[in-house]
């Protein structure tokens, strides 16, 4: 150490086991500053330095890019606790997002690698169609077009919550395949009708959109509770709050002659029952039993129509 307490660019890079072009470059980029210079114009540098410099080396250890350690060094004291809580929130979502990616590709390589030689380039080719990390915009895109027009942003945006399923962080090969098949069935496009849609949906059928879908999301919930029991289609609060919804919609009661006419009306494009089987494909965990979806509530219900209407002499039908 010089008679001023300063060290040379050596001096510091021994002391902080590093070598003196790490110094170099971190003063270079102003992360580390100089003390000063020597009667011969080298870099001098004071004792606080060294846990500057340890710093910096902790920061990048963690992969934090140098702008953001020099964004972290821009503050002390408090601030600087709460510079370095923000840049290590950062540094764990960017991490996140990587680790997604990651395990999405292996589970994807994984399934290529175990399918059937003759299976292999269709996979390739739907699973090649999704961006990584994937993406649940198509799916968001093809309810918003199946939808009835003109619902309350607040209505189309519960059901979208419940009909658009999350991705998993670390999913199955399977998991990776049937996320592959809803992309392209939703991606696809549609046959028919303009709006493959159930009868009942459709404006000139005397249905108040708004109103039917506020009340179908708690019957839904009502028969996802009987789907977890196990419970069998049957006549309950989960099948009357169902056709509540669509009686008040229509502005009438709830009569067995409605309810004949409601199983005759509840059908619908068959691509819904399939997407609705890879919706159960991707959300339930391996080996656990499928979990319930508007779809699967959606079939407890009708079935359970169809019983009751039985019983009263009448038959409905049901598609969707």
């Amino acid at each position: 150490m010089a008679p001023d307490g300063t060290w040379t660019i050596g001096e510091l890079a021994e002391r902080a086991g590093v070598t003196v072009k790490t110094v170099r470059f971190y003063s270079d980029r102003g992360l580390l500053p100089e003390s000063g210079r020597s009667a011969g114009g080298h870099r001098r540098y004071g004792p606080e330095a060294l846990d500057r410099l340890r710093l910096i080396r902790s920061l990048r250890g963690l992969d934090l890019p140098v702008p953001e350690v020099g964004r972290v060094l821009d503050h002390d004291g408090e601030a600087l606790g709460e510079a370095l809580e923000s840049a290590i929130g950062d540094r764990l979502r960017e991490l996140g997002s990587q680790l997604a990616v990651m395990r999405w590709r292996e589970a994807s390589l994984r399934l290529l690698r175990d399918c059937d030689a003759g299976e292999r380039a269709e996979r390739l080719r739907l699973i090649g169609a999704v961006t990584v990390p994937p993406s649940t915009a198509s799916m968001a895109g093809f309810w918003r077009y199946w939808l009835p027009p003109r619902l309350p942003a607040r209505v189309v945006s519960a059901f979208l919550d419940q009909a658009v399923p999350q991705i998993p962080d670390d999913p199955t090969p399977a998991q990776v395949w049937a996320f592959a098949r809803m992309h392209a069935l939703v991606s696809g496009s549609c046959s028919g009708s303009v709006r493959p849609q159930p009868a009942v949906h459709l404006p000139d059928r005397g249905y108040r959109s708004a109103v039917l879908y506020d009340g179908l999301g708690e019957a839904y919930a009502l028969a996802s509770a009987e789907l977890r029991a196990g419970r069998p289609p049957r006549s309950g609060e989960a099948l009357d709050c169902f056709v509540s919804a669509y009686a008040m919609s229509r502005g009438t009661r709830d009569t067995p002659d409605f309810r004949r006419l409601l199983g005759r009306q509840l059908a619908a494009d068959p691509r819904i029952d399939v997407y609705w089987r890879l919706t159960a494909e991707l959300s339930t965990p391996p080996g656990a039993p499928p979990e319930p979806n508007p779809g699967s509530a959606h079939d407890w219900l009708c079935a359970a129509l169809d019983v009751g209407t039985s019983r009263h002499g009448g038959t409905s039908r049901h598609a969707g």
